[in-house]
C-alpha cells in the first residue's frame, strides 16, 4: 500500500498549474521547493521530572510577496513533508486572496491530549525560543492550527517578547483579545467557508436555505461552520470527529452537538442520530460537503460516492488530484482549500495590521472587510476556471502561482 505523502501531492498540484501556465523551468525550480526548512530537537521537562527530547519544524516556502505566514500544529502525526506541503499551500492561499504574505508552517511531534497544561506551556516556550531565529513580526508570523489555540499563541508571543525586552504582539496572530488579538479571528475560517459557499451556490443556482450539509471534522472550523450554516437555514445532516460520525437526515442542532462533545468528548455518541463511520460522512446524501479534518480524505476510491454538489474545503489538502478529476467530471463544484479556508489567514492579516498600528476594528468592520476579500477572490478564481475550462482548484492554483511568479520575476535573484 502506497503511503500518502502530502508534499508529493502539493508538488503534483503545482506542476499541473505550472503546465497550464506554461511556466518556465527556471521559475518552477524556484517555486517548487521551500526557501527554508528548520528542524529543531529540544528538551522539555515533564511534570514527572523526566526530560524528553521533542522534535519540531518551521518551514518557510516563499517570501517574495511579504513575510511568511502560517500555523503551528501539535500532533503525533507531524512530519517534515506535511509541514512543507502546508507551507506551500499557505503561499498560494495568501496570493489567491491578495494579502501581502508568503507561506510558512510549523509543528511539533507530540500528543497534546496526553500532556498537562504546564507541560504544553514549557514545550511551547522552548519551541518558540528554538525557532526565534526565523520568526518575527516582519519575517515570519505564526498562528494557531491543529491542536493549538489562542493560549498557545499567548505563550509564544510572551516568550518572543521576553527575549526582545518589550511586547511584540504582531509576532503571532490568533491571540486573545486582551493582548492584541482581533475580533472575529476565532470564527474567521468558518466565516470564509460560508462566504465562498454562498457565492458557489449562487453560481450553480442552488438555494442555500434548506441545503443539506455534511461536515467531516468538528474542531474549530467544522463546529463553527456548522453553527453558521445552520443559522443560514441549512440542515446539518452529518458530523464527525476523530472518534466517529453521526447522521440524521432530519437535521442536527450543532449547538446541542457541541455541548454533547464538551461533556462526552465526541459527537459520535450524540443520541439523536445514527452512528456512522468517519468515511461515511463524506458520502451521505447532502448538497454541501465540508471536509474540515486532515489531508487526503477524498480520494479516487471514494470520490465517485460523494453526493454533494458543492465541496467546500475547510481543511487543508483534503482532496487528492485523482479525486479532483473524478469530481470535476461528475459536475461537483469543489471550492479549493486555498480559497475556501482563507478566511483564517485573512483575519490573521487584519490582526497583524491592527497590532502594527495599535488601532483596532470592531467585529462588524472585520466581517465586512472579510466578505469583500473572499467574494473578490472567489470571482477571480471562478473567472480563471471558466477561461481555462478547468476545475476551481486548478484555477485557484494558476491565479496564485502567477502572482507569486510575477513577484519573483520583478524582484529578481540576489545577488
Amino acid at each position: 500500500m502506497q503511503v500518502f505523502n502530502p508534499y508529493d501531492m502539493a508538488v503534483q498540484q503545482f506542476e499541473l498549474a505550472a503546465d497550464k501556465l506554461e511556466l518556465s523551468e527556471d521559475m518552477r525550480e524556484i517555486l517548487r521547493k521551500p526557501k527554508r526548512e528548520l528542524t529543531v530537537n529540544f528538551p522539555v521537562r515533564f511534570d514527572s521530572g523526566r526530560i524528553k527530547t521533542m522534535t519540531g519544524y518551521r518551514v518557510q516556502h516563499n517570501v517574495n510577496r511579504g513575510p511568511a505566514k502560517g500555523g503551528i500544529r501539535y500532533s503525533p502525526d507531524v512530519t517534515l513533508d506535511e509541514v512543507k506541503a502546508l507551507a506551500m499551500w499557505m503561499t498560494w492561499k495568501c496570493a489567491v486572496v491578495g494579502i501581502p504574505y508568503g507561506g510558512a508552517k510549523g509543528g511539533v511531534i507530540c500528543d497534546p491530549k496526553d500532556m498537562t497544561a504546564s507541560e504544553l506551556e514549557r514545550m511551547t516556550r522552548r519551541f518558540t525560543t528554538e525557532i526565534s531565529i526565523v520568526i518575527g513580526p516582519h519575517s515570519d508570523i505564526p498562528a494557531p492550527d491543529v491542536n493549538t489555540n489562542s493560549q498557545v499563541m499567548a505563550w509564544m508571543m510572551d516568550t518572543y517578547s521576553m527575549h526582545a525586552g518589550f511586547s511584540v504582539p504582531a509576532v503571532v496572530t490568533g491571540k486573545p483579545l486582551s493582548i492584541g488579538g482581533s475580533e472575529g479571528r476565532n470564527e474567521a475560517t468558518a466565516t470564509g467557508v460560508l462566504f465562498t459557499t454562498r457565492r458557489a451556490a449562487q453560481r450553480i443556482g442552488m438555494p442555500l436555505k434548506g441545503a443539506r450539509v455534511s461536515l467531516q471534522g468538528f474542531g474549530n472550523a467544522g463546529s463553527g461552520a456548522a453553527r453558521l450554516f445552520h443559522a443560514e437555514g441549512c440542515k446539518i445532516v452529518a458530523v464527525s470527529d476523530s472518534a466517529g460520525g453521526l447522521y440524521n437526515e432530519s437535521g442536527l442542532d450543532p449547538v446541542a452537538v457541541q455541548r454533547h462533545k464538551l461533556v462526552h468528548g465526541t459527537v459520535a455518541t450524540y443520541p439523536q442520530g445514527q452512528r456512522v463511520s468517519i468515511p461515511d460522512v463524506l458520502t451521505v446524501p447532502c448538497d454541501i460537503l465540508i471536509p474540515a479534518a486532515t489531508e487526503g480524505m477524498i480520494t479516487q476510491h471514494n470520490a465517485e460516492q460523494v453526493q454533494a454538489r458543492i465541496i467546500a474545503e475547510a481543511a487543508n489538502g483534503p482532496t487528492t488530484p485523482e479525486a479532483d478529476v473524478i469530481l470535476f467530471k461528475k459536475g461537483s463544484l469543489v471550492i479549493p482549500d486555498i480559497l475556501a479556508n482563507a478566511g483564517g489567514v485573512t483575519v490573521s492579516y487584519f490582526e497583524w495590521v491592527q497590532d502594527l498600528q495599535s488601532l483596532f476594528w470592531d467585529n462588524t468592520e472585520i466581517t465586512s472587510r472579510l466578505e469583500v476579500i473572499m467574494n473578490k477572490a472567489f470571482d477571480a478564481v471562478a473567472d480563471q476556471a471558466d477561461l481555462y475550462n478547468c476545475d476551481m482548484r486548478l484555477g485557484a492554483n494558476m491565479l496564485a502561482i502567477s502572482r507569486v511568479a510575477e513577484a519573483t520575476q520583478i524582484r529578481g535573484i540576489y545577488p
